[in-house]
């Protein structure tokens, strides 16, 4: 297999609920996955790679707002050769947040922090993105739902330096079907060059038991059109994804959706926005034809 032929995962989760409670599990429907979780079980469950790639590098993304699971994160991503990057969770609006993350980046673990995410879609506030003291000129994941993307297309209009990343594409709402307002909104977002997206957490906002590739693909193919292939990066949240089929069965989901796409555009989305927007360690392209 060639160094072009790797895989990063843009966006997974580890707990250890004898260490940290994760309250949000809690939640019904959430049962099949309120146990803990390692990297080591991620390695497990990633056994079918996507168009035949090696899972090579991964993006682990907090999940409780907490810098000492922020501490632990990089500290994992230290001993974990698997882990190359750390999307971390500080109190963004603290007067403190200067000293906070300076004191995160200290030490040799400090360096795999390469963005900051605070769970907006759970603020009651429908203009938090929007305060003055969350603007840190810092890398930053997006976690909104579908109705809160007049937000996100605000902020990337104010900061048109501040690289985003939207996870999960904005969690369209596949269930109910309705995607017109999200693909809008999304369009928008989209126009704004420094705005990159996770096609990740989709089957999670389908119908659990029964979703199918093609109940995914009008979401995808929005995505496509509108960020193009070098925009979009590849995330399997697990172990969220384990509620509607797993790592493989997305893994296998999104290699289909790429059916028709240059070796170039899939090397993109596999692996080289996310080698990009994280400071990974790069790999090569491969030619090919254009997507279809």
């Amino acid at each position: 297999m060639s160094d072009g032929q790797v895989l990063v995962d843009a966006h997974h989760h580890v707990w250890d609920l004898d260490l940290r409670p994760q309250p949000w599990l809690d939640e019904p429907g959430h049962e099949p996955i309120r146990r803990s979780f390692s990297s080591l079980a991620l390695r497990s469950a990633a056994t079918r790679p996507s168009a035949g790639r090696r899972l090579t590098s991964t993006v682990v993304v907090q999940c409780v707002t907490s810098v000492p699971e922020t501490r632990d994160l990089l500290a994992l991503a230290e001993s974990d050769p698997l882990i190359g990057a750390v999307v971390g969770w500080a109190d963004l609006t603290s007067p403190a947040i200067g000293d906070v993350l300076d004191d995160l980046r200290a030490g040799s673990a400090g360096r795999y922090l390469r963005a900051v995410r605070h769970i907006v879609q759970g603020e009651s506030d429908s203009h938090w993105l929007q305060r003055p003291d969350v603007e840190r000129g810092l890398g930053y994941d997006v976690l909104i739902r579908s109705h809160q993307l007049p937000q996100a297309i605000r902020l990337a209009e104010r900061l048109p330096e501040l690289p985003l990343v939207l996870d999960h594409a904005g969690k369209p709402p596949l269930a109910q079907r309705e995607l017109t307002d999200w693909a809008r909104q999304l369009r928008a977002l989209a126009r704004h060059a420094q705005v990159r997206c996770k096609v990740s957490g989709l089957v999670t906002e389908a119908d659990h038991e029964k979703w199918t590739v093609d109940d995914i693909r009008p979401a995808w193919d929005v995505l496509l059109s509108a960020f193009g292939p070098d925009r979009l990066m590849f995330g399997s949240d697990w172990p969220v994804c384990v509620l509607a089929g797993g790592w493989n069965r997305w893994a296998a989901t999104v290699e289909e959706l790429l059916d028709g796409c240059s070796g170039p555009e899939i090397h993109a989305v596999l692996a080289g926005t996310a080698t990009a927007f994280y400071h990974l360690t790069p790999a090569p392209t491969k030619e090919g034809t254009l997507c279809s």
